[in-house]
C-alpha cells in the first residue's frame, strides 16, 4: 500500500508536467490540459494525505525548525511564482533577436493596427494541422490592438462555416470591418496589412500616371519603368491608371492623385491650365523633373513655372556628392544619396537610406509664393554641391567644385507644399475643414523607377508622398520586407575543410585526451 501512495506522487507531477507542455505547445487541446493538471493536483493531494504520519514527524523536536524554515522556503518560492505569472500575464514583452527583425511587425503595421477604432473581426480557416503557425503570426496584431477580434476554424470539422464565407483553399483570412469584407490566402505580414488597409479604407483611391511626354510607364517592366511601384501602390489600396491630358482634356473627376514622373518634352499651356484647375479643386500632385541629362536635351519650362507658382524653385542643375556614401551601392558622385529628411509626415520615423540618380536641385522659394510656402523633406550630405556647369561636366565627367556660381551642401532635392485649394467642393459636413491642394516636387524621378527599388529606402519614400498626397497619413510609414536569405554559400574545399575539422580531426582530438588520462590513471 505505501508503494503504491509513493507512486501517486510522482503520477501526479507527471499528470501536471504533461499539463504544462500541452498549455504551451498544443495550445487547441486546452480543455485536456485542464483536465490532466486537474487529476495532477488530485493524485499529489493523495500522496500528502497518505504520508501524513512521515510530515507530522517533520515538525517533532529538533526537525520543527528545520521544517519550518523549508516550508516557509517553499511558501515564498510558490508566491514569487505566483506573483511573477501574475505580472507576466499583465505586462507581455518580447524581444526580437534577429538579425532582420523577423519576428518583429514593421512600422507600418504597428500603425495600421494601432489606429483602429472599430473592431475588425478576423477569421482564419485552416487545417487541423496548420492552427499554430496562424496563432502565431496574428498573435503580433492582437498584442498591438484588442480592435483585432480573431477566430479559427478547422475547415474539416466546421464545414458550414467555410461555405458560409465561400471559402475555396485552406489557410484563407476573411477580414470584416463596417460592413465591408477582404481576404487573403497567405498568412506573410505583407498580405495580412495589405488585407487590413483595403478593409479599412473600403473604396481603392485612384492614380494616375500621365502619359504622352516621354514619362515613366506605370506599366513598364524594364529598368526605366514604374511595374514595380505600381505594384506597391496597389498594396497600399490605390488603383493606377494612365492619364493623356493632351488627349482627354480633362482631369477625371475621380482622381485622388496624379504623378508626373520624368518627362523628356514640356506640357502645353492647355494642359498646364488643366493641372492648374485640378490642384484648385483640391487636387494632389506629385511632379517629377529630371535634370538636363545633356547639353542638347529640351528643358520643360512650363511644368518648372508651375512649381514656381507654388513655392517651389527647380534649379538648372545637376546634384553632386562627394561624400562617398554612392559607393555603399557601387555608384559615383553623380548618384547623390540621402539620409537627412527634415521633419514633415512624409518623413516622419523615415531612418533609411534613399538614392536618386542624377538629380537636380529643389529649393523651397524664400518667402513662399501666393501664400503658399513648400518645405524640404529630402537633403543630401554636407559634402555635396549644385553643379551649375552641366555642359561641362558632361564633357569631362570629372565634377570639381566652384565656390562662385555652385551651392554648396547640403541641398535639398524634394520639397512638399500645401494650399488651400480655391475651388474645392463644399464638404460634406458643415463643420469640416476646408480641403487642400497637395503638390510634391522632386529633382529626379529615377529613384522611383524597376532599377532603384533594390535601395533600401525608395520605395517607401515613394509610397510615403503618395499617401500623404492621399491624405492617407495612416500608412505613412516603413512596410514590411520579406525575410532576408541568411543561407551560407561554401565552396566544395570549404566544404570538405569542415567536414575534415568537424567529423575526424575534433572526435580524434577528444579520444586522444581521453586515452591520455586513461594511460596516465593507469
Amino acid at each position: 500500500m505505501k508503494r503504491l501512495i509513493g507512486f501517486l506522487g510522482w503520477i501526479g507531477v507527471a499528470l501536471v508536467a504533461a499539463a504544462v507542455v500541452i498549455r504551451f505547445t498544443q495550445p487547441e487541446l486546452q480543455e485536456w490540459s485542464q483536465r490532466l493538471a486537474i487529476a495532477g493536483l488530485v493524485a499529489t493531494l493523495l500522496y500528502t494525505l497518505g504520508q501524513w504520519r512521515d510530515i507530522t514527524r517533520s515538525f517533532q523536536a529538533r526537525n520543527v525548525r528545520y521544517g519550518s524554515i523549508a516550508a516557509g522556503s517553499v511558501v515564498v518560492f510558490i508566491g514569487i511564482l505566483i506573483g511573477v505569472n501574475w505580472i507576466a500575464n499583465r505586462q507581455n514583452k518580447r524581444w526580437d533577436l534577429t538579425s532582420t527583425q523577423q519576428f518583429s511587425l514593421s512600422d507600418q503595421s504597428k500603425k495600421v493596427v494601432t489606429s483602429l477604432t472599430q473592431p475588425v473581426q478576423v477569421k482564419v480557416f485552416h487545417s487541423t494541422e496548420d492552427v499554430q503557425r496562424f496563432r502565431d503570426r496574428l498573435a503580433e496584431y492582437q498584442y498591438l490592438s484588442p480592435q483585432l477580434q480573431v477566430e479559427y476554424f478547422d475547415v474539416e470539422k466546421q464545414p458550414l462555416d467555410a461555405q458560409r464565407y465561400e471559402v475555396q483553399q485552406f489557410g484563407t483570412i476573411v477580414f470584416e470591418y463596417d460592413g465591408r469584407r477582404e481576404r487573403t490566402t497567405s498568412d506573410t505580414e505583407q498580405d495580412i496589412t495589405n488585407a487590413l488597409i483595403k478593409v479599412i479604407e473600403g473604396k481603392a483611391k485612384k492614380v494616375y500616371f500621365v502619359q504622352g511626354h516621354g514619362e515613366r510607364d506605370s506599366a513598364g517592366a524594364d529598368p526605366r519603368g514604374y511595374s514595380q511601384i505600381a505594384e506597391a501602390l496597389k498594396s497600399d489600396n490605390f488603383e493606377v491608371g494612365a492619364l493623356a491630358l493632351a488627349q482627354d482634356a480633362a482631369v477625371p473627376e475621380d482622381a485622388t492623385l496624379v504623378v508626373i514622373a520624368g518627362p523628356t518634352s514640356d506640357y502645353l499651356p492647355g494642359e498646364i491650365e488643366l493641372l492648374k484647375g485640378y490642384l484648385d479643386r483640391a487636387g494632389n500632385v506629385l511632379l517629377m523633373i529630371d535634370p538636363i541629362d545633356r547639353q542638347q536635351s529640351a528643358s520643360v519650362p512650363n511644368l518648372i513655372a508651375l512649381a514656381k507658382t507654388w513655392g517651389v524653385d527647380v534649379g538648372n542643375n545637376i546634384v553632386v556628392d562627394a561624400s562617398g556614401l554612392g559607393r555603399a551601392i557601387g555608384a559615383g558622385p553623380e548618384v547623390p544619396l540621402a539620409m537627412s529628411y527634415p521633419a514633415h509626415p512624409i518623413t516622419s520615423n523615415f531612418r533609411v537610406m534613399t538614392a536618386f540618380p542624377l538629380s537636380r536641385s529643389i529649393t523651397p522659394v524664400e518667402g513662399g509664393s501666393d501664400g503658399r510656402t513648400a518645405q524640404t523633406i529630402v537633403e543630401t550630405s554636407p559634402r555635396s554641391w549644385a553643379e551649375t556647369d552641366v555642359a561641362g561636366l558632361f564633357a569631362t565627367g570629372k565634377p570639381e567644385l566652384d565656390p562662385a556660381t555652385d551651392k554648396t551642401g547640403p541641398i535639398s532635392i524634394a520639397a512638399a507644399v500645401t494650399a488651400a485649394a480655391a475651388n474645392a467642393p463644399a464638404p460634406a459636413e458643415p463643420d469640416a475643414p476646408k480641403a487642400e491642394a497637395r503638390l510634391v516636387v522632386v529633382g529626379d524621378s529615377d529613384f522611383g523607377s524597376n532599377g532603384a527599388q533594390g535601395i533600401q529606402g525608395n520605395g517607401d519614400l515613394f509610397l510615403n508622398m503618395a499617401n500623404w498626397l492621399a491624405q492617407q497619413e495612416n500608412l505613412i510609414a516603413i512596410r514590411p520586407r520579406d525575410p532576408g536569405d541568411s543561407r551560407l554559400s561554401l565552396t566544395e574545399d570549404q566544404s570538405q575543410r569542415i567536414f575534415w575539422l568537424a567529423l575526424v580531426l575534433i572526435p580524434l582530438a577528444l579520444v586522444g585526451v581521453g586515452v591520455r588520462v586513461w594511460w596516465k590513471r593507469r
